[in-house]
């Protein structure tokens, strides 16, 4: 299960720790002459007990000289290197606690913290997603039909971007992904063909609190016609750092009667030809060696199964662009089928095919 979580620590934050940095440095520091495994056991317990005690030698004495824990994180830390069953590795263990107390190491496009890696418990590593329910917090709702779940943007955009970067959704819909960049504090552009959906948008964005000031911005207008480069330009903004691509899956679901939607694309080579049309308008747009993800599924008719998303893959690659994961996200019954799983359980046997219950995430670097 994918929890939603903050920007900067996991779903099991607690209490906050405001230690001395240079105190806290040296206690640890002169842990690592310990004579043995068992003295240095005894000393870590005592520690464990004083980084509770904000009146003690490691509560922070000026806001200048001050490094945060939450206390749980701190703890297990703590208490692993307590648990080593050698010195070596539990001075490995020190090492690693005493570089994250000297400030944080982040990469070139994430605001994660590398010295604290472990605070970051629910951001996803693995290729299979089992997401159990939509996060409905906030001004999120499933009311539109086919939007997808806000853990996935919010994922992404924590994943390959940082606070005040450009996130382009061309696809806006309800607005999933311009809700998750307004919480995270990233900037977003959204595309969406029909007038309605980006009015409700709008009004979704100015109810979501908008603390970490954030330009979210919707607009009405073809995909694959507007004119990215300006728009960007309009809000400040020269580039992209993140493309999030979540189309209609063909024709699953037909979200209007305007031919330029690509639920109406007449056949699925139609449909993947605009879906490459459209990458190679965003592509100028996204900063070299970022990210640009798709999320789709496959569909099923006449009695065969039509490989979707891999086709769709495979137009994509014809691009300058380089596949770094395939992601498998569980797909949970609509509020419909939940009522009839019985029938397309029997659907399934009479059939011989299996009942759809995924959708694939592709992600691609920018050569």
């Amino acid at each position: 299960m994918i929890a939603h979580g903050s920007d900067k620590q996991s779903v099991e934050d607690d209490s906050l720790l405001r230690l001395d940095q240079q105190a806290l440095l040296s206690r640890l520091e002169a842990l690592v002459s310990a004579p043995s495994i068992d003295v240095l056991r005894a000393e870590i317990a005592t520690l464990r007990r004083e980084v509770r005690d904000p009146a003690g030698s490691l509560g922070a004495r000026n806001a200048n000289n001050v490094v945060e824990y939450t206390t749980r994180y701190l703890d297990e830390e703590l208490a692993q290197i307590g648990a080593a069953q050698g010195l070596e590795r539990a001075i490995y263990y020190l090492g690693r606690l005493a570089r994250s107390a000297e400030g944080p190491r982040t990469g070139a496009i994430n605001d994660i913290d590398l010295n604290r890696w472990k605070s970051y418990s629910d951001l996803i590593t693995d290729s299979l997603w089992m997401i159990e329910r939509r996060d409905n917090s906030g001004v999120h709702t499933a009311g539109y039909w086919g939007n997808f779940v806000p853990q996935i943007p919010n994922q992404l955009m924590r994943r390959y971007t940082r606070r005040g970067d450009w996130v382009i959704d061309p696809f806006a819909g309800s607005g999933t992904t311009l809700i998750e960049a307004q919480r995270l504090g990233r900037n977003a552009l959204g595309i969406d063909l029909q007038p309605q959906m980006v009015e409700h948008t709008r009004t979704l964005l100015a109810a979501e609190p908008n603390r970490p000031h954030s330009t979210c911005v919707v607009e009405a207008g073809d995909s694959l016609s507007v004119d990215y480069g300006a728009l960007l330009k309009r809000h400040g903004a020269r580039s992209a750092q993140l493309v999030i691509i979540h189309p209609p899956y063909h024709d699953i679901i037909r979200f209007s009667d305007d031919l330029r939607d690509l639920s109406n694309a007449a056949t699925i080579p139609d449909f993947l030809q605009r879906l490459g049309d459209l990458v190679d308008r965003l592509l100028p747009h996204l900063d070299r060696g970022r990210y640009l993800a798709l999320v789709i599924g496959d569909k099923y008719a006449r009695g065969e199964w039509h490989p979707l998303g891999f086709q769709a893959m495979n137009a994509i690659l014809q691009r300058k662009v380089l596949l770094k994961s395939i992601v498998v996200k569980n797909f949970e019954s609509t509020a419909g089928k939940r009522s009839q799983q019985e029938l397309w359980r029997y659907r399934a046997l009479v059939g011989g095919f299996y009942v759809f219950k995924h959708e694939y995430l592709f992600l691609f670097r920018k050569k």
